[in-house]
């Protein structure tokens, strides 16, 4: 299809330049599911069974047991896949224009973002509402500390840790501690930590 007759939502999907600001599908996909992620953190915590039916009205997919913390907020929804046994604590934000994937057993620390999101260097082109979305895909057993910061086009490795307060902008391979901004592998995870710490 040529790149005329293309859709916002097609480009976004291919990783073009597109409208995110001014499309109307794109507009009013967004304030639905914002509308949804309104509707779930006004909700009583108690009320386990009703936030778990709203949360899989606004991802993709869902498998197995998950639990997010509320507050949560995401921008289009459909675009999430979260994995069994997948846990966020309070405030992720996902901005999911492209697809954004989680493994299994994935633990979240607060104040997580997950951007696949940008913008273009150029002002011209970034004045006029233009962005572009690059997925990101997290693997299996990935622990992620407070307050970190997921890129576009990031892919990181099953079994490995990402530091507290990290920024994540590169690829970071599996079974690997990794922190920093930039965030960069520190060290292999080993059979050492194991037996790191004491247990009751």
């Amino acid at each position: 299809m040529n790149e005329l007759n293309k859709t916002e939502k097609e480009k976004a999907a291919e990783g073009l330049l597109y409208d995110n600001n001014n499309d109307p599908q794109l507009v009013r996909e967004r304030l639905y599911c914002k509308s949804l992620c309104f509707e779930y953190n006004q909700l009583s915590p108690l009320k386990l069974a009703e936030r778990e039916e709203l949360i899989r009205k606004i991802v993709a997919r869902a498998d197995g047991p998950f639990l997010i913390e509320q507050p949560f907020y995401c921008d289009q929804g459909y675009n999430i896949e979260l994995g069994s046994n997948f846990f966020a604590n309070h405030n992720l934000i996902i901005l999911d224009a492209a697809k954004v994937k989680f493994g299994e057993n994935v633990f979240i620390g607060p104040n997580c973002g997950f951007y696949t999101a940008g913008h273009p260097l150029d002002v011209e082109q970034r004045n006029q509402g233009l962005e572009y979305a690059y997925p990101i895909t997290v693997g299996d057993n990935v622990w992620f500390g407070g307050s970190v910061v997921v890129l576009p086009g990031v892919t990181i490795g099953a079994g490995s840790v990402i530091g507290a307060g990290s920024v994540v902008n590169r690829d970071i391979p599996p079974g690997v501690v990794a922190a920093g901004n930039p965030c960069r592998v520190i060290r292999e995870i080993t059979d050492e930590d194991r037996s790191r710490y004491k247990r009751g």
